[in-house]
C-alpha cells in the first residue's frame, strides 16, 4: 500500500515555500493541541481544588490518557488505512469535541473523558503528521522539519500555558478548554484547506499492522532505539508530574505565577528545538542524541541542587527541559527512518513506548515525592543512563541511510 495523491501520482516532495508553509502549519496546530494537553501539569493543583478532588485524582487521569498511547499503534494505522489527511482532519476534531465537553459540563468524570480524548487527538494527528512528513521530506532535511514541527511542543508553555493561566485565575479552573477548542475550529479550516489529498493505491503493498510488528521485532536496532525513548521519556514524567506542586509547595507560587514560571520551561524546549532544526542534520543524528542525553543526564542531578531558591529552580528546569527537548527531538529524525520497511508502524510504535514512558512516569513520580524532589530527579538520572547505554551499545548506524 502506498500514497498517491488526489491525481494519482507519488506524493511530490515538499520544497521552498510549500514546504514552510504547510510546517508553519502543523506548528500552529500542534502549539493548540500541546497547549490543550500540557495546561495539566502545572494547574494540576488549582484544577483538583475547582473539582473538589485529591490531586492524586487527578493525576489519575494523566495516567489513563499515557495508556491511550498503547494503543498508538491501531490508531497510527489510520494514517495508512484512510490517508494521512484524513487522519490529521480527524484528529484536530477530536481534540475540538475534548475541549468543548469540558465547558459544557465541567466534572470531574467529564474532565478525566476529555484528557483520554486529548491524547487519542494527539496521538492520531501526530502520528499522520510525522508519516506525512517522511513521504515528502527528505531525510538530510528531516532534522530541520522535526524541529520546526516541534516548536509547537515549546509553544504551548511559551503562549497556551501563559494564557491559561491568565484564564484559569480570572474566570475559573474550566476556562482554558472552549478557548483552545474554538481557536483549533478556525485552524481546521485551513489543514483542510492547505494539505493536499491523498488517495491509497494498492499496487505498492505496505506491511499490515501485524506484519510490521513483526518486522520491528526482528529488528534488534529498532527495539533499542524503542527502548531508548521509553527511558527518556520516563525520565522526564517522574520530574513533569510533581514540578507543579513543587513550585507551589517549595516557593507558594500563585496559579497566574506559575503560568509565567512555565514560560521559562517553554523558552528552554524551543532552544532545544532550534538546535535540533539547525544542527541535528549536520551533526547526524546518532551523534546528536548522544550528545543531548549526556547532558540531559547532568541536568537530572543537577536539578535538586539548584532547587533552594525560587531562581536556581528556574535555571535548573531551564536546563532539564533543553536537554530533554533536544535529546527526544532529535530522535524524531532517526525513528522515521531507522525501520523502513514499516515507517508507519514503527511511528506509531514510538508513540506507543512514549505513552508508556509518560505512563510509567505518572505512577513512579508521586511516590518518589514523598521523599523529595531528590529522588525523582536521581530516578530520571538513572533511567537518563541507561538510555545512554542503549543508544551506545546497540542503536549504531547500520540504518539504510547512514546519518
Amino acid at each position: 500500500m502506498t500514497f498517491e495523491s488526489a491525481a494519482g501520482e507519488k506524493p511530490s516532495p515538499l520544497q521552498g515555500i510549500q514546504l514552510y508553509t504547510q510546517l508553519g502549519l502543523f506548528l500552529t496546530v500542534r502549539t493548540i493541541m500541546n497547549s490543550g494537553f500540557r495546561m495539566i501539569y502545572p494547574f494540576l493543583p488549582f484544577i483538583a481544588r475547582g473539582l473538589g478532588v485529591r490531586e492524586a485524582e487527578v493525576t489519575f487521569g494523566i495516567t489513563l490518557r499515557a495508556a491511550v498511547g498503547l494503543f498508538s499503534p491501531i490508531i497510527g494505522s489510520l494514517g495508512d488505512a484512510w490517508g494521512r489527511k484524513r487522519a490529521m482532519l480527524l484528529g484536530l476534531a477530536l481534540f475540538i469535541v475534548s475541549m468543548v465537553m469540558v465547558f459544557i459540563s465541567p466534572t470531574y468524570f467529564v474532565l478525566i473523558v476529555s484528557m483520554v480524548l486529548t491524547s487519542l487527538s494527539k496521538i492520531m494527528f501526530d502520528t499522520a503528521m510525522y508519516a506525512y512528513l517522511g513521504d515528502r521530506v527528505d531525510y538530510r532535511q528531516r532534522g530541520m522539519a522535526a524541529g520546526i514541527a516541534e516548536f509547537g511542543w515549546s509553544g504551548a508553555f511559551l503562549l497556551g500555558i501563559p494564557l491559561a493561566g491568565f484564564l484559569i485565575q480570572n474566570l475559573g479552573w474550566a476556562s482554558p478548554f472552549p478557548c483552545f477548542g474554538l481557536i483549533a475550529l478556525g485552524v481546521i479550516v485551513l489543514l483542510w484547506r492547505l494539505v493536499p489529498s491523498e488517495t491509497v493505491s494498492k499496487e505498492l503493498k505496505r506491511p499490515s499492522l501485524l506484519e510490521g510488528l513483526g518486522i520491528i521485532r526482528k529488528h534488534p536496532v529498532g527495539l533499542a532505539a524503542l527502548g531508548m525513548v521509553f527511558l527518556l521519556t520516563t525520565s522526564n514524567e517522574v520530574v513533569n508530574v510533581v514540578y507543579g506542586s513543587w513550585m507551589e509547595n517549595s516557593f507558594a507560587l500563585e496559579v497566574a505565577a506559575l503560568g509565567v514560571a512555565s514560560t521559562v520551561i517553554g523558552v528552554a524546549e524551543l532552544a532545544g528545538e532550534g538546535f535540533v532544526a539547525g544542527f541535528v542534520d549536520r551533526l547526524g543524528k546518532r551523534r546528536a542524541i548522544a550528545i543531548g542525553v549526556s547532558l540531559y543526564s547532568v541536568s537530572c542531578g543537577l536539578l535538586p541542587l539548584l532547587g533552594n531558591r525560587l531562581e536556581g529552580a528556574l535555571v535548573g528546569l531551564f536546563l532539564f527541559s533543553l536537554t530533554f527537548e533536544f535529546s527526544i527531538v532529535a530522535c524524531i529524525p532517526l525513528m522515521t527512518e531507522i525501520v523502513p520497511g514499516a515507517r508507519a508502524t514503527f511511528i506509531a510504535m514510538a508513540s506507543a513506548t512514549h505513552s508508556l514512558g509518560r505512563m510509567a512516569g505518572s505512577l513512579i513520580g508521586p511516590v518518589l515525592f514523598k521523599s523529595g524532589l531528590g529522588a525523582n530527579a536521581g530516578a530520571a538520572m538513572i533511567f537518563t543512563l541507561l538510555a545512554l547505554l542503549l543508544l551506545g551499545l546497540f542503536v549504531k548506524e547500520q540504518l539504510v541511510v547512514s546519518n
